[in-house]
């Protein structure tokens, strides 16, 4: 078959075929899609803007004049005020006025109201009314402060080992059996000498059944050692750590800002972002102080108990098993008591509540200490425990879930311990081991320079496709313009997605790989040109033997994309987030979108001096 018969099959068979043919219905599919995704980037140009957000727990706003006034006393710049049911929103100009806005209206609203940090989105209100907003930045763009907390274990196991150790004297007790001497290890084991072999077979059928928790580990005549398995410690350090995040969690929502980023890294270390403070010392006061709140009875004999002094220096003996921890406490509020004094008003949970029942009912007229314990890190990196004694006062009556403590010093102090108390007290303590505080002014310099980064990259490789690839190469310029559209769109939409400096590099590596996808399907339009087919048919065929090449590449990419997100931390997650999405954009511009556009222009072009 010569030449000019193998060209007219060709051209029966792709009009039998309808080459290079989509249905109406995916254009507009294409369309709509591109345009939603047009529509959700939009907000990323206005950006966002430094607001205040009051709840008003009474229902009574304010004046929108009387706030203006307020703040324009104080020199603070307000662009507009928003007044919801129950929520007032006030739009700063400088994000540097929101700590001082704050605490100018803490003291002219009423107590009740919540006043938090944040920032909205500046766009026009019929996008926000859509429910459209902008691209959420991290640290690295908008600015802020980060901290590296460490989750001190070496304590939690070594409150086991005293709690372990005060039980099995209690046992001893119990049975009659004497002079066991027990004692706790540098690795908080506990070692036990025993004066007989009737008390080591007693503890050795003790230990399975009353502390699953502890194993044997050695037992060399009378002397026994048990401590906590490996397996057994890495689930305390997994619940502990999970529970100090929960907690943090709580104590950056009592400090109001919004918006944060609370992380495990490592083992047992927690990694805190706050995007947009710029005044971090309230955050880094209330984060790494460890404060926690305790309810003991008073003992006057030494067995199982502890001396802790009290506000004035004196020794006070109280039972080293506290009656009831910080842990059931659900609020606390600091108030004026009855002389003039500050005091703290405490709610417990219902558990909370029957165990500090229980206690009282059966304990009326007895005095009982409020212990307050604080941890530190000293210079040398170990940490230290101060305990104080905040009151001893006498219980008058049967107390249940509500009550209150006095004691806590100034107004001031009490509001403090309010805090923490409303917040958590945390299972183990922590401690601020790395601080980091980034300017407003550094963030700007980071975006405008990864956007300026970018926007060379998209002008070179513009430049480059329209000049080798002439007609072909302008749609695979619309098709990577619609790419970029579609991932900025995509960032906006993903709830949790939040563009970083390293996110703006895999944007920029991103239009090199949206555009290889393009690459591949015109060198194969070119080699059917050369076998000598119709363009039309070129087109057909080169994007069919292209499309396994391009599956095949993108797909591992998009797992090495996926890897990186599950085990990377902070910058890594926002290169590889951007990364995936991109993948996933350009597959579907340079298939679909280029491919639509092709059909249209050129698909039924059997003409041979079309260059490309």
């Amino acid at each position: 078959m010569d030449s000019d018969q193998m060209t007219k099959t060709l051209n029966s068979t792709a009009q039998r075929k309808r080459l290079n043919h989509y249905a109406g219905w995916k254009y507009i599919v294409l369309i709509c899609t591109i345009l939603i995704m047009l529509l959700s980037a939009i907000p990323t140009l206005y950006g966002e803007a430094p607001a205040l957000q009051i709840n008003h727990q009474q229902n009574q706003q304010p004046a929108i004049y009387v706030l203006k006034q307020t703040l324009a006393a104080s020199n603070i710049a307000v662009t507009r005020i928003d007044q919801e049911m129950d929520k007032t929103t006030i739009v700063l100009a400088d994000s540097g006025t929101q700590t001082r806005a704050k605490a100018i209206l803490e003291a002219v609203l009423p107590a009740d109201d919540d006043i938090t940090l944040a920032l909205v989105s500046a766009a026009p209100s019929w996008l926000q009314n859509m429910g459209l907003k902008p691209i959420k930045l991290g640290l690295d763009l908008r600015g802020g402060v980060q901290f590296l907390l460490d989750v001190d274990m070496e304590t939690v196991f070594n409150i086991k080992a005293q709690q372990l150790v005060d039980n099995l004297r209690a046992d001893f007790r119990d049975t009659g059996f004497r002079g066991v001497r027990i004692s706790i290890n540098y690795n908080n084991s506990v070692q036990l000498n025993l004066p007989t072999d009737e008390v080591k077979v007693a503890l050795l059928k003790l230990m399975p059944t009353s502390y699953p928790q502890w194993k044997v580990t050695q037992s060399s005549g009378l002397l026994v050692e048990v401590s906590i398995p490996q397996t057994e410690k890495t689930d305390i350090i997994n619940l502990t750590v999970q529970q100090n995040l929960q907690t943090m969690r709580s104590r950056i929502a009592e400090l109001g800002i919004t918006e944060a980023m609370v992380q495990r890294q490592g083992e047992h270390r927690i990694r805190i972002e706050l995007p947009g403070v710029q005044d971090p010392a309230t955050a880094k006061n209330v984060i790494g102080a460890t404060a926690s709140l305790a309810f003991h009875e008073l003992k006057t004999t030494s067995n199982g108990s502890m001396v802790v002094s009290n506000n004035d220096g004196a020794p006070i003996r109280i039972a080293r098993d506290a009656i009831l921890g910080g842990e059931h406490i659900i609020d606390a509020r600091a108030s004026v008591g009855e002389m003039g004094a500050a005091q703290v008003n405490i709610t417990l949970d219902n558990a909370g509540g029957k165990k500090m029942s229980n206690f009282t009912k059966h304990n009326i007229g007895k005095p009982m200490a409020t212990l307050y314990s604080e941890y530190s890190r000293n210079t040398d990196g170990s940490t230290k425990k101060t305990n104080n004694i905040i009151s001893v006062a006498t219980i008058q009556a049967q107390l249940g879930s509500q009550f209150r403590i006095t004691g806590a010093g100034s107004m001031a102090d009490a509001q403090e311990l309010a805090l923490l108390l409303r917040a958590g007290s945390l299972t183990a303590p922590v401690t601020i081991v790395e601080e980091r505080t980034i300017g407003p002014s550094l963030g700007a310099e980071n975006i405008q320079n990864g956007f300026s980064a970018l926007a060379l990259g998209l002008g070179l490789t513009l430049v480059f496709m329209a000049l080798w690839y002439r007609r072909l190469g302008w749609v695979a310029n619309v098709a990577l313009i619609a790419n970029i559209i579609m991932l900025f769109g995509l960032l906006a939409l993903i709830p949790g997605a939040v563009l970083t400096l390293p996110g703006i590099a895999g944007l920029v590596l991103t239009v090199g790989m949206a555009v290889d996808t393009n690459v591949l399907v015109f060198e194969r339009i070119r080699d059917k040109l050369r076998e000598g087919r119709s363009f039309a048919h070129a087109i057909h065929s080169g994007f069919d033997s292209a499309f396994n090449t391009i599956i095949d590449a993108n797909i591992t990419t998009l797992i090495i994309a996926v890897v990186l997100y599950s085990i990377g931390q902070g910058p890594v997650q926002g290169f590889a987030l951007t990364l995936g999405l991109g993948i996933l954009t350009s597959m579907f511009t340079g298939i679909l979108v280029s491919r639509a556009l092709i059909n249209k222009l050129w698909g039924r072009d059997t003409r041979h001096d079309l260059k490309v």
